[in-house]
């Protein structure tokens, strides 16, 4: 079926992600940060799965990874950028430390950067490749979110990124697209769509929670071998919810 490498797959949304490549008979390597007893669960749970610790902050980490999955299971055929960190207090841009800035511009676009350095070269020789990134609801049109100023310039960026890749490498059978997350949070990042039915959200136009089962059935679209005329695109999974505007 074909090699899908994950960023931070043990957890959160790319846990199920990991889960549905899974599912459908990939082999798939996922990356960890600091949760190794996760990982080891993991290891031991799937035969098919490849788990390597890695700071995507860190360029030789990166290094590391991707000859870590080129040994295991061969050529790369789907890099899902899943890892990226956040600042989870509310705060305005004036009040982010040099620290903070930095790891979210290092983590959310200039590892993506280093990735497709390492990747795409061996998609190119198989003329086969499926990227997805992710971004956030507005990302497309450059929106500003308040109290988010460093992650939201970041993904912006990567939102550009993420098409000109994917004009640049259409000619290599190459798709490229983003895919942003509504307001996923606590357990219903690892939750099924069955479980969030049974709750109501009265916050989310669609009546009920996002999950991470979601956002692993919109990847897993993109993904698809006939999903080839799909490229270049930014794609909202949200259940109709305003995140930009949520706490103004």
């Amino acid at each position: 079926m074909g090699h899908a490498l994950i960023t931070a797959g043990t957890k959160g949304l790319g846990l199920k992600v990991m889960e549905a490549f899974l599912a459908d008979g990939y082999q798939v390597t996922v990356t960890y940060h600091k949760d190794r007893n996760r990982a080891k669960e993991l290891q031991e749970k799937y035969s098919n799965l490849h788990v390597v610790q890695a700071d995507v902050l860190r360029k030789g980490d990166l290094t590391e990874l991707v000859e870590q999955a080129l040994n295991r299971f061969g050529p790369i055929d789907y890099l899902i950028n899943n890892a990226g960190p956040f600042v989870f207090e509310r705060k305005k841009l004036m009040d982010y430390s040099h620290e903070e800035w930095d790891a979210m511009i290092r983590g959310n676009l200039d590892a993506v950067f280093h990735l497709l350095k390492l990747v795409v070269p061996h998609m190119r020789k198989q003329k086969f490749g499926r990227i997805v990134n992710y971004g956030f609801q507005g990302a497309n049109s450059s929106s500003g979110w308040i109290y988010r100023s460093a992650f939201a310039a970041a993904k912006v960026g990567l939102t550009s990124l993420t098409k000109t890749i994917a004009f640049e490498e259409a000619e290599n059978g190459i798709t490229s697209n983003m895919v942003c997350p509504g307001n996923i949070v606590g357990d219903m990042k690892e939750g099924s769509i069955e479980q969030s039915r049974k709750i109501k959200d009265i916050h989310t136009p669609v009546g009920r929670p996002g999950t991470g089962e979601d956002i692993a059935r919109m990847v897993l679209f993109l993904c698809d071998h006939h999903s080839d005329m799909i490229t270049g695109g930014v794609f909202d999974v949200t259940g109709g919810i305003d995140v930009i505007h949520r706490y103004r």
